[in-house]
């Protein structure tokens, strides 16, 4: 035979290859963003600029009383009424001084990420107070048990590099409970790196002493902590919120890693147009950064400047339109250029079935946040009908799409091996084709991704096995991974003394 080409195994050996773990994983995550450039040089400077020009000149209002003293010591200056006014130079050394990265520590070591420099993450966020039914297809209230199963389901999920709760269990109505049972549904499925909200300050306390028994006793946890907090400090236009505030506090002293969260919305709380829209955002954001700064210089903070649409015509809010994309893209491209672990928020579809609107607003928002380089993409899993929602078969539909999105940030790699220069040569002179050569072989492993979700039958193939959908295909696998996966990451011990402590549902 010519040379580089060579007969493998017969077709049941190549089946068997095909099923297996591929030796060479074609699309991890962590793969590299910020090819993705929606603003020129000079168009980041201009809203930077008038970024400073906000707080320097109209400030932030509504400064609870310990913020307002601990920010003016940093060099915020009083303004007219309430309001306290950040000049540029302190704005400047809050993002000198800032974390430009960290380890955001899984209780296992292994699932932990770093978070930071053109790494891109793909997450979980959201607050859905529905979930879509696998039974009945239809929205219902979501429930305690319901956070359990999504937290199982996405334990063996690769492509969710992190935990934040997805939905709020509203059949537990006591705020302390429902913070405190969250937690313990995190702990108690998965290892991976977390994340909640805490609903006042006080509940930050209870919770680290649980959060310390995961860890191996007191004080532990704030050795290498592995949760971290989502906490919207600024409320759009320009002002902060007390309770949020006070939560800040709280995860400082406790050494809590923070996701600052700005949510305006264009239209709504910030300008309709975009370049407007994102000054304010980033104004916002920088606002979270400087109160940081003002408590504690360099405590990690992700800098997460998430800008929202509204469907101008009637008002709802509205995750997954072209605008969206474009917005949360030039968000991680500004964090990005100003050096900060960027966050933003993306595939967040509106629709309410898991279908082609769900998959086309999904796939765009997600990509061009990825290609942009957002560090951490927040409500990228599971996530449905305007963030109301969440759904067990988008878990695994979008788990899919995330590694197509890696296998597209991976790029092409050139080299003089991979231009195969003499595989062209011998398949022209010798078989006149490629099939069975070891060439082929080797980049079948290592340069292509092969779905098990997505249908790449022909017609009569597709038809004969029952003409499944994409959403009845997840359905499958949902049930499959709940029905088997029942993992025990708090042991027994661990297990009793939380609840002899708190009221565990």
């Amino acid at each position: 035979m010519a040379g580089g080409l060579r007969k493998r195994g017969g077709r049941k050996e190549r089946l068997a290859m095909r099923a297996a773990k591929p030796l060479i994983d074609p699309c991890p995550p962590g793969q590299l963003g910020g090819r993705y450039r929606p603003l020129e040089d000079h168009e980041l400077r201009q809203v930077f600029q008038t970024a400073l020009d906000l707080l320097s000149h109209l400030g932030m209002g509504e400064v609870p009383a310990r913020l307002r003293t601990d920010l003016l010591a940093a060099g915020a200056k009083q303004a007219s009424g309430d309001r306290l006014c950040f000049p540029q130079k302190l704005v400047e050394a809050a993002i000198a001084s800032a974390a430009k990265s960290f380890t955001f520590h899984g209780r296992d070591e292994q699932r932990s990420i770093v978070v930071g420099g053109d790494r891109v993450y793909f997450g979980t966020g959201g607050a859905a107070v529905q979930t879509l039914d696998m039974e009945t297809g239809l929205y219902r209230p979501s429930t305690l048990a319901d956070l359990h199963n999504f937290a199982r389901l996405q334990d063996v999920l690769q492509n969710v590099s992190w935990f934040t709760r997805c939905c709020v269990a509203t059949d537990v109505p006591d705020n302390f409970d429902l913070d405190v049972n969250t937690v313990y549904a995190l702990l108690k499925n998965t290892t991976k790196p977390i994340a909640t909200s805490f609903t006042l300050p006080e509940h930050v306390s209870p919770i680290v002493e649980m959060l310390d028994v995961a860890a191996g006793g007191r004080g532990e946890f704030a050795k290498r902590p592995f949760l971290k907090a989502h906490i919207s400090p600024v409320i759009s236009p320009l002002r902060y919120g007390e309770d949020a505030v006070g939560v800040v506090y709280e995860c400082i002293r406790h050494k809590i890693p923070m996701t600052c969260i700005t949510a305006a919305q264009a239209g709504a709380t910030a300008p309709a147009t975009l370049a407007g829209f994102l000054a304010q955002s980033l104004a916002e954001t920088l606002a979270s950064l400087v109160m940081v700064h003002a408590i504690c210089p360099g405590f990690p903070m992700i800098f997460s400047n998430w800008p929202l649409v509204v469907d101008l015509r009637t008002g709802a809010f509205s995750g997954g339109g072209g605008e969206t994309a474009l917005l949360n893209a030039a968000s991680a491209q500004l964090t990005n250029w100003l050096g900060l672990p960027s966050g933003v928020a993306c595939s967040m579809t509106d629709a309410k079935a898991v279908d082609a609107q769900a998959g086309v607003e999904k796939g765009i928002t997600s990509l061009a946040a990825a290609l942009a380089g957002g560090n951490l993409i927040y409500e990228s899993s599971g996530m449905t009908a305007s963030l109301l929602g969440a759904s067990f078969e988008a878990f695994v539909l979008d788990d899919e799409m995330h590694s197509l999105t890696y296998r597209t940030l991976r790029g092409i790699e050139v080299t003089e091996k991979s231009l195969a220069f003499e595989t062209i040569r011998d398949a022209v002179l010798g078989e006149g084709h490629f099939l069975g050569c070891e060439n082929t072989y080797q980049a079948m492993e290592r340069d292509y991704f092969y779905p098990a979700l997505a249908d790449r039958d022909e017609p009569r193939t597709w038809a004969q096995n029952g003409a499944q959908d994409a959403w009845g295909r997840a359905r499958e696998r949902a049930t499959d991974i709940l029905n088997s996966h029942h993992p025990v990451y708090l042991d027994k011990e661990e297990d009793r003394y939380i609840r002899s402590r708190f009221k565990i549902l």
